[in-house]
């Protein structure tokens, strides 16, 4: 067993999470495996929980003892070629809006914000949480690339919130990241137009923090993981005093994922038959091959 998995306790079976940890810079990265359609799936989003948790614990003994963090980065990415994440279960909802089921409507939802408000808030401990994007983060994939507090996308990355093409808005986290970064107009705009962004057009905007070529984000963001320990105490204090400054808390994202199911109840017919549409783009997304070797990690 090598140096840097002694250090991992016993993280569960994963069956769509890939976690390779770095020792010499302190990082862990979890890669998204999802079966079949490359979204967030609610296997998918147990499993992100579950890590999560795990990652917490381990850090919070270590700060109770007064030992060194063990993890001071997370980088999240995918193991689907062209895909970072493609969003929520379109499936589900579709099932769920015409069972009229608000309930699991609400417990999807709360899933995903049980996973994103983490990863917004560095897990309450002095960390710093980073995404890497190698493909289409659309929808609730987005939403996840975004909540991070470093992004870094490769030139072929797309981006885009897609709900409005069937008269629904994000509600998962989008308003709230985005709107801490540009403007309300802007916000709106991305919201209501369907617009799909490149990784240069996100960097304009300032959603991105660097953009690298093709093939390079996993040496690119280990680059940058050298430069950012450097002089990782002031750029923790500064996410904390950005949080105290303009936090994003759990409260405000719940209180949106309620208007998001009171908005996906009165969804119409001809709404529920684009939702089928893009089931069916996803579909043709979805792995025809076994999934890339994680390069470096795996």
């Amino acid at each position: 067993m090598s140096k840097e998995m002694k250090f991992l306790p016993f993280w569960g079976q994963y069956e769509q999470l890939s976690i390779r940890y770095e020792v010499n810079h302190r990082a862990i990265w979890y890669t998204l495996a999802p079966h079949g359609r490359p979204c967030f799936n609610l296997e998918l989003l147990a499993e992100l929980a579950h890590f999560h948790g795990c990652l917490s614990r381990v850090n919070q003994e270590a700060i109770d003892s007064g030992r060194s963090l063990p993890v001071r980065y997370t980088i999240l990415d995918s193991a689907v070629p062209g895909v970072f994440n493609l969003g929520g279960d379109l499936e589900l909802f579709n099932g769920l809006i015409l069972a009229k089921d608000r309930d699991g409507l609400f417990a999807y939802a709360k899933s995903c914000i049980d996973v994103l408000y983490p990863n917004a808030v560095n897990f309450n401990q002095p960390m710093t949480t980073i995404t890497l994007v190698q493909g289409d983060a659309l929808g609730g994939g987005f939403e996840a690339a975004i909540s991070s507090n470093i992004v870094v996308a490769e030139e072929r990355a797309r981006f885009g919130l897609p709900e409005i093409l069937f008269n629904l808005i994000p509600g998962m986290g989008a308003y709230s990241f985005l709107i801490r970064r540009i403007s309300p107009d802007m916000v709106e705009r991305l919201i209501t137009s369907g617009e799909i962004l490149t990784a240069r057009q996100m960097l304009e905007l300032k959603l991105v923090d660097e953009v690298v070529a093709d093939g390079e984000g996993a040496s690119s963001v280990r680059t940058l993981l050298t430069r950012h320990q450097r002089r990782s105490n002031a750029h923790v204090a500064l996410g904390r005093v950005r949080q105290c400054i303009n936090p994003v808390t759990y409260e405000e994202l719940i209180h949106i994922t309620k208007i998001w199911v009171d908005t996906a109840l009165q969804l119409r017919p001809r709404d529920l038959r684009m939702i089928e549409n893009l089931i069916r783009a996803q579909d043709r997304r979805r792995p025809q091959a076994k999934l890339k070797k994680i390069q470096g990690r795996g």
